[in-house]
């Protein structure tokens, strides 16, 4: 795991290369259902948040990795605000066997990405006329070992039928 925290470079002999090569919003929203009328509520929220990567090839060892999170706040019943950011980046990873590569895409570059994505989710909701979102830190590599874990039941319980 020591190379996933560190981004290395590409040596004369073909050695292993984790660089990220850009960072960009790929895509915002904000919804206020019920503006105006949440503006006069007395603010006691509840959040709830989701998460989603995509990963896609874009050249020979270059990908796009785009982490999705979506924050939907209510007050009582009534909907707040659901904000979604789809924060991208690209990324050229060389070198790798594809299990470590995958594992990359799932935790280096989602864990590159999350600072990026939460700020921009909270400049949002704050020019949406809402109190500062203030995200928990992530543990992209417990989601993956889940994620993993789960993918390996969902197998064996299919092979038994």
């Amino acid at each position: 795991m020591a190379d996933e925290a560190q981004p290395a470079t590409l040596g004369d002999n073909g050695e292993k290369a984790i660089i990220p090569q850009k960072v960009y919003l790929k895509d915002v929203s904000l919804e206020t259902p019920n503006s105006p009328d949440i503006f006069t509520r007395e603010w006691k929220p509840q959040l709830g948040i989701e998460i989603d990567n995509q990963v896609a090839s874009v050249a020979e060892d270059t990908w796009e990795v785009v982490l999705s999170v979506t924050a939907t706040v209510k007050v009582g019943e009534a909907t707040a605000f659901l904000a979604e950011v789809h924060q991208a980046g690209i990324f050229t990873l060389k070198g790798f066997e594809p299990e470590r590569l995958q594992r990359l895409h799932n935790v280096y570059c989602l864990r590159t990405l999350y600072p990026f994505a939460c700020a921009a989710l909270s400049d949002l909701v704050t020019k949406g006329g809402f109190p500062q979102l203030v995200l928990a830190p992530m543990n992209f590599e417990a989601l993956y070992e889940k994620r993993l874990q789960q993918a390996q039941a969902d197998e064996a319980g299919s092979a038994q039928h």
